[in-house]
């Protein structure tokens, strides 16, 4: 049990540390190497194919049509709403700002479950949940746009809302992951993104010009990154931690994504040290922190 947990452990920290450095790689595609929309396609596309080749090479995993079906539905406007919105946002806005949004999930989890499924909410929950909210309202009433976010808020609004998308996605797909294997969920759930992402695709149009001649190795390397680690690797690396870690544990690794976006966009100069972005971190950090404790505990 105890390598089980030392695995488990490594790989929720592979996996938040790809998560950090993805949106430093997206903002130097996004959206000058690629759209938004195509950015989503790409990954979302790259990731069904992967995800059905590794699957031939694993053990069969049980599930019925239903489960396929719901997944199928699930990616399709969950999944691919929530990558949209991201990449649409963190096109606007800086990566340190992004991640502090992306951060947030969890206190819209516990909100949703507050409000449709009449889960309890105790004080340590309220106030978790108020701390973390005011950091976002923080970071998005006093960011302004400049040279490194073109509509700081049009471009938080969206990384927003598409944690909220993500949130949802997570509730209605945990009802069905009970019964289904890792690559099922994988496999299903990034073929109906895949799907939606082409339909859209083929209606308003393929724009990349990272594959465009003369040919750029740098922004095509980078794009490849962002396909097979953030993307391919670390989702298949995430239900190895959600297997074996408690659910705070859990929480506490996503302050990584924080963390590794702050340093790198500090490094690459995609953004700049402001306070108030600072504020906002502390505040959602403790708020998420007092709502995964109180969670536990019940």
């Amino acid at each position: 049990m105890k390598n089980k947990k030392l695995e488990a452990n490594l790989s929720m920290a592979v996996s938040k540390v790809f998560s950090g450095l993805n949106m430093n790689a997206l903002k130097y595609l996004l959206p000058l190497w690629m759209s938004p929309l195509t950015g989503a396609a790409l990954r979302c596309t790259f990731a069904a194919a992967a995800f059905w080749v590794i699957g031939w090479f694993m053990p069969p995993e049980k599930s019925s049509a239903r489960d396929k079906w719901l997944l199928f539905l699930l990616g399709a406007l969950g999944l691919y709403g929530f990558m949209f919105l991201y990449l649409s946002g963190l096109s606007k806005t800086t990566p340190v700002s992004s991640s502090i949004f992306t951060s947030l999930q969890p206190i819209w989890v516990f909100l949703m479950m507050i409000f449709f499924y009449k889960e309890k909410a105790g004080a340590k929950k309220i106030i978790g949940i108020s701390i973390g909210l005011i950091g976002a309202l923080v970071c998005i009433l006093t960011q302004q746009s400049d040279d490194l976010a073109s509509d700081a808020f049009m471009g938080n609004m969206l990384c927003l809302l598409s944690s909220v998308v993500y949130a949802v996605y997570l509730i209605l797909s945990q009802r069905i992951l009970t019964a289904i294997g890792a690559i099922t969920m994988l496999r299903y759930t990034f073929s109906g993104a895949a799907v939606s992402a082409i339909i859209v695709t083929f209606i308003t149009g393929f724009d990349a010009p990272v594959f465009s001649m003369p040919f750029h190795w740098t922004p095509f390397l980078i794009l490849m990154f962002v396909l097979i680690f953030p993307t391919t690797i670390s989702y298949m690396l995430l239900p190895v931690g959600l297997k074996y870690l408690k659910t705070t544990v859990v929480a506490i690794y996503g302050y990584l994504i924080l963390i590794v976006a702050t340093i790198a966009s500090l490094a690459l100069g995609q953004d700049r040290f402001s306070w108030t972005q600072t504020f906002a971190i502390i505040f959602i950090c403790i708020g998420v922190y007092l709502v995964e404790v109180a969670e536990s505990k019940e």
